[in-house]
């Protein structure tokens, strides 16, 4: 590919050079604008440059790569709504035999969940999880999150909606989501074995070391607690209620008083006896709902569950009225399994973008409320970073520099080689490191044209 004109070049050159500087380094001291406007700034400039046209930079954008990311962005968001992550996390401690089985679970389920819902997901949600395991057995918790981190990364390898960079992958070069996981599964797994056991390696006489029960107990943490703030000022005030406080300084009063103050006395008595009769008459109807709801907890068998569950659901069918906790329930498993037709549409090879954005939309509708609060979790930042993205390489590939650069590489690369395989797997591995995953795989993403 021959190179623009000189002016055309040199402009090109400038925008994307604006663009890389933002992608790598989004809080630059000289422009401190972001990492999602600093790309809609390199795009800007392709066009005010005329690198190129605005409409080629609208046609520039991909809405195929747009839609898909969107449309599991938005099912990934209903399925943290249904608690799925959640199961998840209680699927890393079931019948646990310690911190090394624990590092193994934690590295196949973040790999799975990464694989299938984004990396980015699954480390923000199963985070929670692993801190509350480690705090509940008193272990230390940066060997479970470095398991988490680095899993979660190798197993969105395996799918194109892993990542991002996967979605560009897969969507331009027409691979279908069946062949790009069958053809990345087996090297994701033995990445996942690999990456275990070189987190036990490291921390193997730490996980080794049994804590003492006597010494420090493990902390009990609620089911429904997921964040490191668990008390706050105003919790914390709440013990300290006003009849408790009157209590507390009638208590505190001096038995003896004179003559002269004892009716004061006696009334004092008998109003602190009443308050006092009546805090304990709270707390035994308190403690006596609690004994009715451990005793309606107990008498939740597995059967009993299963025959409320038919009668509920043949109420829901026949548009009788269903108690919330059993429509949220039957929700849940509605989600379920539009994900999972999600995920079988794909590997019959159907349209990816089409298939996300069905899925996400029937997950609104299934959801029978304003979608607002959920559609509002979708990084839409991302979605523009994307955008400007997409202009500002097309931009760079016209002024044909990337041609001549790989026409100066070509007699080296050497691709259908292992050694030159291996040179590049090393060259990308390094940029990735060093310059950040999304800008080296648009810059090698510019010579796909080439190939």
């Amino acid at each position: 590919m021959a190179l623009a004109p000189t002016v055309k070049v040199v402009l090109g050159s400038i925008a994307f050079a604006v663009f890389w500087v933002m992608a790598v380094f989004p809080a630059v001291p000289f422009l401190p604008i972001g990492r999602t406007a600093g790309t809609l700034l390199g795009a800007m400039l392709m066009v005010i440059f005329r690198v190129i046209t605005p409409d080629q930079a609208y046609a520039a954008i991909d809405l195929p790569i747009l839609g898909l990311l969107f449309g599991t962005m938005v099912v990934s968001v209903y399925l943290e709504r249904a608690d799925m992550f959640k199961y998840l996390g209680k699927l890393v401690e079931w019948k646990s035999r310690g911190p090394k089985d624990l590092i193994f679970r934690i590295c196949l389920i973040s790999a799975l969940s990464s694989a299938f819902f984004t990396n980015d997901t699954a480390c923000v949600v199963l985070t929670e999880f692993v801190l509350k395991i480690a705090r509940q057995h008193n272990l230390p918790p940066h060997p479970f999150l470095l398991a988490l981190a680095s899993s979660a990364n190798i197993g969105s390898s395996a799918t194109p909606i892993g990542n991002p960079q996967n979605l560009v992958i897969a969507v331009l070069s027409k691979i279908s989501f069946g062949t790009f996981l069958v053809g990345l599964l087996p090297a994701m797994l033995v990445g996942v074995l690999v990456n275990a056991l070189i987190v036990l390696g490291m921390f193997w006489k730490l996980l080794s070391v049994h804590k003492d029960e006597e010494d420090a107990a493990p902390e009990v943490v609620n089911e429904g607690e997921y964040t490191s703030h668990r008390f706050s000022p105003a919790t914390m005030s709440s013990h300290l209620s006003p009849s408790n406080s009157i209590v507390l300084d009638n208590h505190s009063s001096p038995s003896v008083r004179g003559h002269s103050d004892h009716a004061d006395n006696l009334r004092n008595r008998l109003s602190s006896d009443t308050e006092f009769h009546s805090f304990e008459s709270s707390r035994m109807s308190d403690a006596s709902k609690d004994m009715v709801v451990d005793e309606t907890i107990q008498a939740e068998t597995p059967e009993t569950v299963k025959g409320e569950f038919i009668t509920q659901l043949k109420l829901f069918l026949s548009g009788k009225v269903v108690s919330e906790k059993w429509k949220h329930t039957i929700w849940k498993i509605c989600v379920y399994l539009v994900t999972l037709g999600m995920l079988i549409a794909l590997l019959c090879g159907l349209n990816m973008s089409w298939t996300a954005i069905t899925a996400a939309l029937a997950l609104v509708v299934l959801d029978f409320k304003d979608a607002r609060p959920s559609l509002e979790k979708v990084s839409y930042s991302l979605l523009i970073f994307f955008c400007g993205m997409f202009i500002t390489v097309d931009g760079f590939n016209k002024t044909g520099i990337p041609g001549k650069v790989w026409d100066i590489m070509e007699p080296h690369s050497q691709v259908d080689r292992v050694g030159g395989i291996a040179v590049l797997a090393l060259v990308i591995l390094v940029l990735s490191n060093l310059v950040s995953n999304v800008p080296t795989g648009m810059t090698f993403y510019l010579f796909s044209y080439l190939f």
